[in-house]
């Protein structure tokens, strides 16, 4: 199979690599430019654990080949946090314990971010609605809601 090339901006980077067509995303950002907090859970689409933005969308990295991102801006967990869009989550999921073994923390912090972006001042059931494709098997979900609501609240008061 012959190789492509793709032309992303993956963090604010402008990135040129050549890829086999059927890399998925998620694989790509892994394994040729070492962005680690991207997991890759289930393969299916199913866990979650492979989100990332891409043109500002959430999506399952997994199910995206690399090829599809060609022209595209892609934003991993790594750039969300250097950026400090998320440090306010972050400090929520650590304070209310909602980390457990972390798995599942790098795309629900994106998840939660892109709820949050939508909606100022979600319920309770609209952030477990829109976390509901993000699978997390330590915490029970009860913290990340907890946490989640109390960023809306922080940044709510910020406003």
């Amino acid at each position: 199979m012959t190789p492509t090339s793709i032309a992303i901006e993956v963090n604010g980077e402008r990135i040129e690599a050549q890829v086999l067509p059927r890399l998925n995303l998620a694989d790509f950002l892994r394994e040729h430019l070492h962005l680690t907090g991207t997991h890759v859970g289930c393969e299916h689409g199913v866990c979650g654990a492979c989100t990332v933005r891409v043109n500002g969308e959430i999506v399952r990295a997994c199910l995206m080949l690399a090829v599809q991102a060609d022209g595209a801006v892609v934003e991993t967990i790594e750039g969300l946090s250097d950026s400090g869009e998320v440090a306010d989550l972050q400090e929520a999921f650590r304070s209310r314990n909602a980390l457990q073994c972390g798995y599942c923390t790098p795309a629900m912090l994106i998840a939660a971010q892109d709820l949050l972006k939508q909606n100022i001042d979600p319920n309770r059931e609209q952030i477990r609605e829109h976390l509901s494709g993000n699978y997390c098997r330590c915490t029970g979900y009860q913290a990340i809601i907890d946490a989640v609501e109390s960023t809306a609240r922080l940044r709510r008061s910020r406003v």
